[in-house]
């Protein structure tokens, strides 16, 4: 199967995309969308919803420019990562349409973000900080393809499970909360494509979701990004008690947020000085 067709399928015009979604489910109860996050173009929130974003009062309009600009650090570090490997030379020949892609969707959300924050709440968008992908030299994506790779993972799941870490923050605005659970699941698309490449590259034997809190082969360091994730309790229930389901199996039929707190301090790992 074509992995570019694959990231294809995150955009509104493509055909067939019930069967495309089921290549990215993690279990088939998960497999269904709502009628409304299917329209929606996923890698770029169409422009029009700004305009029905409602009036908020002072303070949650505060708020949501804080969980928007905390969104948008994090989309001005994977847009640079994908430009600079890009840029590098570092990405498969075969493979570059791919991240060719990812980066565009990336970028998308940038402007998305910046949009909302100055035009529609009259804030000021986050400077776009300055990144240091080698973490002070500890690795090395854009001269190694693997860690390439792997870096794309990390960043990946970190995104995911930090979106859904702020849904409750940005509840007030309904247009706000479908727009970034939006953002969240292309996250999740890309998250997966990067985890199966490297399975069908050899590097890994992750699947396209995560299992438990399981970092693979992934730098003991990234356990971070995956703490939490063997969660298998939910609104005070023990899902394995309640259905006799593996631990294993449960836990990957959710993603656990992680708090800005807790992303953040990923994220400052390849901020630089």
């Amino acid at each position: 199967m074509n992995l570019l067709k694959l990231l294809d399928s995150m955009c509104p015009d493509t055909t067939n995309s019930e069967e495309k979604d089921r290549f990215y489910s993690r279990r088939e109860a998960f497999r269904q969308f709502g009628d409304m996050s299917k329209k929606m173009a996923l890698a770029a929130v169409p422009v029009s919803l700004l305009s029905a974003l409602p009036n908020v009062a002072k303070a949650d309009t505060d708020s949501l420019i804080g969980v928007l600009n905390y969104a948008l650090t994090l989309e001005h570090l994977e847009y640079n990562y994908y430009q600079m490997g890009l840029d590098s030379g570092v990405i498969d020949a075969a493979e570059r349409p791919i991240f060719q892609k990812i980066r565009d969707h990336e970028l998308a959300h940038v402007n998305f973000l910046t949009e909302v924050i100055s035009n529609v709440l009259m804030g000021t968008p986050v400077a776009e900080p300055s990144f240091d992908f080698t973490a002070g030299g500890n690795f090395m994506p854009f001269d190694d393809y693997p860690t390439f790779l792997a870096l794309a993972q990390a960043f990946e799941d970190t995104g995911v499970r930090a979106y859904k870490g702020q849904a409750g923050n940005v509840m007030e605005s309904d247009v706000v909360l479908t727009a970034a659970l939006s953002i969240h699941s292309v996250e999740a698309r890309h998250a997966s494509m990067v985890r199966r490449l490297r399975t069908k590259k050899g590097q890994d034997m992750t699947k396209g979701w995560i299992t438990g809190n399981d970092y693979g082969t992934l730098p003991a360091a990234a356990a971070g990004i995956y703490a939490g994730e063997e969660n298998v309790s939910h609104a005070g229930v023990n899902v394995v008690n309640l259905t006799g389901i593996d631990q294993d199996a449960v836990s990957e039929g959710w993603d656990e947020p992680l708090t800005m707190e807790q992303t953040l301090g990923i994220a400052s790992l390849f901020l630089s000085s």
